[in-house]
């Protein structure tokens, strides 16, 4: 329950307060944004566009890969443009809908990440468990199927968010916490009973975070099981070392949210600005990381950036 004394009705625009305490860091913080976004879009468009002129590249392990940055893309379009707008020309405003709009795209976009990350895992198991049947098992149809299924959950489960929010009458205040919204941001600020709108949250987290971090720690320890009994060392550390790149972007994926979650359940709060600055983490450093960690240990996809940069210098 939040009751307000000087309650306000549902606004027309929302003011985003950035990272509140550091708005003097602005500049710095702008720059460093923007190049995230510029290496992020050259990253993500470099790997799709490797992964489409090359036939031999299209098997199952980069197929995904070419998702996953897909959704990178769409990540930090949907969120680093209105930031820069906040940092450069303090555009703090936004209107209801188009923050709602903003809402549900944002924790689209990171589940369905995240059940992309899940699909990989399965697919690293597959080709260690079965790697004769491998592109039998993850045939086109099949990976299709699988798309149409992480897009569809996350349509499913997040559908709900603008709607819900949409019902809140009253709240405490216009100013959103944040540098973009976000649903529980938006739940903070509202007035009466929210309890609702908490369990719906948690609910989100269990069926999108939760089931895909339990059943990508189940693959990995599947993997793991596999690997051992592989008979010589060397096919061994074949086999795992193509689940090296995966492991690193799932370890910088899920490691924002874990450390948030154990500081919140061992009773640390932290300074706003430090927990706003690390949700901000969430959108901004996997997309602009991942096709760095694929680019340099995929050992296909740098011999094609290898062979680009080659290309330019001539």
């Amino acid at each position: 329950m939040s009751s307000c004394n000087n309650s306000i009705p549902q606004p027309l625009i929302f003011v985003l307060a950035g990272i509140p305490g550091l708005a003097s860091s602005y500049g710095w913080f702008s720059v460093a944004f923007f190049l995230v976004f510029v290496m992020t879009v050259i990253g993500n468009v470099t790997i799709i566009s490797i992964i489409r002129v090359q036939m031999s590249l299209h098997e199952p392990m980069f197929l995904l890969l070419a998702m996953q940055s897909v959704v990178d893309l769409s990540v930090v379009s949907v969120t680093v443009p209105r930031m820069l707008g906040i940092f450069w020309m303090n555009a703090k405003e936004i209107g209801f809908n188009a923050c709602l709009m903003q809402m549900f795209f944002v924790s689209f976009f990171y589940v369905m990440e995240s059940g992309i990350l899940v699909t990989m895992a399965f697919d690293r198991f597959v080709a260690i468990w079965k790697p004769l049947s491998y592109t039998a098992i993850l045939a086109n149809n099949m990976l299709v199927k699988i798309a149409l299924a992480v897009l569809a959950r996350a349509v499913a489960v997040l559908t709900p968010a603008p709607i819900l929010a949409k019902r809140l009458e009253s709240f405490q205040t216009h100013t959103i916490a944040y540098s973009y919204c976000a649903y529980m941001a938006v739940v903070e600020i509202a007035c009466g009973d929210v309890s609702n709108h908490i369990v719906y949250g948690l609910m989100v987290t269990v069926l999108s975070v939760g089931f895909d971090l339990f059943f990508t720690i189940l693959s990995y320890g599947l993997i793991l099981h596999t690997a051992f009994w592989i008979p010589t060392w060397e096919a061994r550390g074949k086999a795992l070392s193509t689940c090296g790149s995966h492991f690193c972007v799932i370890a910088l994926f899920y490691s924002p949210v874990v450390i948030s979650f154990l500081v919140h359940s061992l009773g640390y709060h932290m300074v706003p600005h430090v927990q706003i600055f690390i949700d901000n983490l969430y959108f901004l450093v996997p997309p602009m990381v991942n096709p760095l960690i694929y680019g340099v240990r995929t050992k296909q996809l740098w011999e094609q950036v290898l062979q680009i940069l080659h290309c330019l210098e001539d």
